[in-house]
């Protein structure tokens, strides 16, 4: 079994990547037959930690990336469905292109108190921050 990333270093990983430019992952919503999926679009080289959701779900993901899961780091290449037990805060590094979507349970129709309902730090999500755009960031790594 690979080793755990302990929440204390979690919490000094995400605090450093607080402190520096934040990327748009471009969040698309879904709503249909009491489910709610959420992607997010990863690109190549990002590094993210996500928030600590409340209930079971699970996420749908298309790319290569490695992330933190309840048996330690993982590579996920290709399409793959990852299952998420309630409490998981995941940490993630796109060595490509990523699309990630989570889909949960819900009866709510309104984003804002589905996000509160299902995630535990939903004042961090992107659709609550103003960022700086994919675009931006690139106009100012070639300055």
């Amino acid at each position: 079994m690979e080793e755990l990333i302990k929440p204390d270093a979690l919490a000094r990983l995400e605090t450093c990547l607080r402190q520096g430019p934040q990327i748009d992952l471009n969040t698309e919503h879904c709503l249909s037959g009491g489910m709610y999926a959420r992607t997010i679009h990863i690109p190549a080289g990002t590094v993210l930690v996500g928030t600590t959701h409340k209930t079971d779900h699970l996420n749908v993901v298309c790319g290569d990336i490695s992330v933190s899961t309840d048996t330690g780091m993982r590579r996920l290449s290709g399409y793959c469905v990852l299952p998420t037990k309630a409490g998981m805060k995941r940490v993630g590094y796109a060595h490509a292109d990523t699309t990630w979507t989570t889909v949960c349970k819900t009866d709510l129709l309104v984003i804002e108190e589905i996000e509160d309902e299902l995630v535990e730090e939903s004042d961090q999500l992107q659709t609550r921050q103003h960022l700086i755009s994919t675009k931006e960031l690139k106009k100012l790594e070639e300055s």
